[in-house]
């Protein structure tokens, strides 16, 4: 159950911030959620690629583990 709901947790990060990646990628001006974080274009783009990554990660490292239990094809 534990790695059911990492995998969720991971897939819910790509998406949201691959969808914000691509956003801002699409209209640079455009900061959402993190309009806030100091260094403006640069760091904005950066944190979105690195949730993007740790989401892709978490939710391919869960569903291993759940996988090596059994629990996945």
């Amino acid at each position: 159950m534990k790695y059911d709901l990492l995998q969720v947790a991971g897939m819910i990060l790509l998406a949201v911030a691959g969808q914000g990646l691509v956003r801002l990628l699409l209209d640079h001006q455009d900061l959402g959620l993190l309009r806030n974080l100091p260094g403006g274009f640069a760091a904005t783009l950066t944190v979105h690629a690195v949730v993007t990554v740790a989401g892709a990660l978490l939710a391919g490292w869960s569903h291993g583990r759940a996988k090596a239990l059994g629990r996945r094809r």
